[in-house]
């Protein structure tokens, strides 16, 4: 016999990750002081600029990309029809950036994050049937995202 869950529940749950994702840690799956905003706050330009190697992206590409994916699933979790995307234009076109085009990036990473916290605290959306998958998804490749931030620091610093 199957139960629902109740729709309130899962947002919550969903928010939750988010936030930790995001924000602040919550001791969900994070440690401490490691959310996507904490890690950006300690990182200079300068580094952002670096690529670990010849071929890995820098950190600046790293954000932007994780930018453009959230208004990409944000539009998806909107019900917006979301026309062909090149992923692969940030690879190619983000490297080096001043520090005035480092805090800018951030606020739009913060911006586009608000946006689809909003889009996904707001019951309407879950009427749409890509939003759980699109909610999971932002959470999972978002995660990945910060694991690599973070990794590359490692070597970076």
């Amino acid at each position: 016999m199957s139960r629902p869950i109740p729709l309130e529940q899962v947002t919550a749950a969903v928010l939750e990750m988010f936030d930790e994702t995001f924000e602040q840690v919550h001791g969900i799956y994070l440690d401490r002081g490691t959310s996507l905003f904490e890690t950006l706050a300690g990182i200079s330009a300068e580094t952002a600029s670096r690529p670990v190697s010849r071929t890995c992206a820098t950190l600046a590409a790293q954000v932007e990309h994780v930018r453009f994916y959230l208004d990409v699933l944000g539009d998806v979790l909107l019900g917006k029809a979301v026309d062909k995307v090149d992923w692969g234009e940030i690879w190619r076109t983000v490297s080096t950036v001043t520090p005035e085009e480092w805090q800018a990036s951030q606020s739009r990473l913060r911006e586009s994050a608000r946006l689809v916290r909003q889009t996904l605290g707001d019951e309407s959306t879950w009427n749409n049937e890509d939003a759980l998958s699109g909610a999971l998804a932002i959470l999972a490749h978002t995660a990945y995202h910060l694991g690599e931030i973070r990794q590359a620091l490692c070597t970076l610093r």
